[in-house]
């Protein structure tokens, strides 16, 4: 008995861990990765690097997508890479 009264406070620190950093963190990744799959032609992005641009196209097969960042100017990036989306572009209607 007097042993287990021991692990309570390391256990008690354990599950505040869990709640406070662990559990917010898997659930920012979640939407982090529904925002990646949503991704398509026309949304305007901003990368973790700070370039702001428009997506061109979208690479199912692969992880990336082409961005223009100015007119006429296109670079390809990681999907990982880009942080938020700006303005989401409206689905084709059918």
């Amino acid at each position: 008995m007097q042993g287990a009264a021991q692990f309570i406070p390391i256990i008690l620190i354990f599950g505040i861990m869990y709640f406070l950093l662990i559990r917010p963190q898997q659930k920012k990744l979640k939407e982090h990765q529904a925002m990646l799959e949503a991704l398509r032609r026309g949304d305007q992005v901003i990368t973790q690097g700070g370039i702001m641009g428009k997506v061109t196209k979208v690479k199912d097969d692969s992880n990336e997508v082409e961005v223009e960042i100015a007119s006429g100017v296109q670079v390809r990036i990681v999907k990982s890479t880009i942080a938020t989306v700006v303005n989401k572009t409206e689905p084709a209607k059918a």
